[in-house]
């Protein structure tokens, strides 16, 4: 799941522009300066986007925007529960997304059993209303559009951070940027991938994706972050499909964390049925 008034949109305000110090000049090497080993920055970042409490619920509002400027809206709640987190860990996660509107998804649910274990694929279903149908989605089909948006399948759960080698390519005042190259690229449409991870809080603030040719083509952004119940949450994000020019941004609007989600309504079962108290 992700991340008064005044101090959070200034804190968002400063990490914006101090990536845009780091997108434009080399401050240090990456040898530079006392700073953790890269797997732990990497650890640490991807608890600090997946893994926060022991469980989480949000409603989420999603803005596709077109090229030529028109917009589509999908309105869903998330609800994840972790298996066993004692801290700082990655564990095994289980994600529960359920559609109400507009009215052409409506009730569809989508949902994550993510694996940790290097090499073990994540599962991962969608339970389609209008046909009563339950769908499994094949590892290959992680990366490709989450319905109709530009973020993807795998970009809701998270990628397995075993899958990928990573690289501490440059440290700056404020970001550790950290590039991650994936151990079986003929599963990926990407060469490598560029986390900017703030130093502070360990929030990767950008993500850039490099096609075969190294250009790149895609970009996360992180628009807004708050606290809540302690937590620091991404509440607002883009990402961007740079070769056509849409791009869709995600709202997390009233973020939960450690609520007490029942294991058992993670199941193929609740496709069909889904727990209701949990979802309005």
């Amino acid at each position: 799941m992700r991340y008064a008034a005044c101090a959070i949109l200034g804190a968002a305000l400063v990490m914006a522009l101090g990536l845009a110090r780091t997108a434009t000049s080399a401050e240090t090497g990456a040898d530079s300066g006392d700073h953790p080993p890269v797997r732990e920055i990497v650890e640490r970042a991807s608890f600090m986007s997946y893994y926060q409490g022991k469980d989480g619920r949000a409603q989420v509002k999603m803005t596709i925007e077109s090229p030529d400027g028109s917009e589509r809206i999908r309105e869903f709640v998330m609800l994840r529960r972790d298996e066993a987190n004692k801290g700082r860990e990655n564990v095994d996660q289980k994600f529960y997304v359920y559609f109400h509107r507009p009215s052409d998804v409506r009730e569809m649910v989508f949902m994550v059993w993510k694996h940790v274990a290097p090499g073990k694929d994540d599962d991962r279903w969608l339970y389609l209303p209008a046909l009563d149908l339950v769908k499994r989605i094949a590892a290959s089909d992680e990366r490709t559009s989450f319905v109709g948006s530009h973020f993807f399948y795998e970009d809701v759960s998270g990628r397995n951070i075993t899958e990928d080698e990573h690289e501490l390519v440059q440290v700056t005042e404020s970001y550790y940027v950290v590039e991650s190259t994936p151990k079986n690229p003929e599963l990926v449409e990407f060469s490598h991938y560029r986390n900017y991870i703030h130093k502070e809080t360990f929030i990767p603030v950008q993500t850039e994706y490099f096609d075969k040719n190294r250009e790149k083509y895609r970009e996360y952004k992180v628009l807004q972050v708050e606290t809540i119940q302690g937590f620091k949450t991404v509440t607002k994000s883009r990402m961007k499909d740079l070769r056509s020019g849409g791009q869709t941004t995600i709202e997390y609007r009233n973020v939960s964390y450690n609520v007490g989600l029942p294991e058992g309504i993670f199941t193929e079962r609740y496709l069909r049925k889904p727990p209701m108290q949990h979802l309005r």
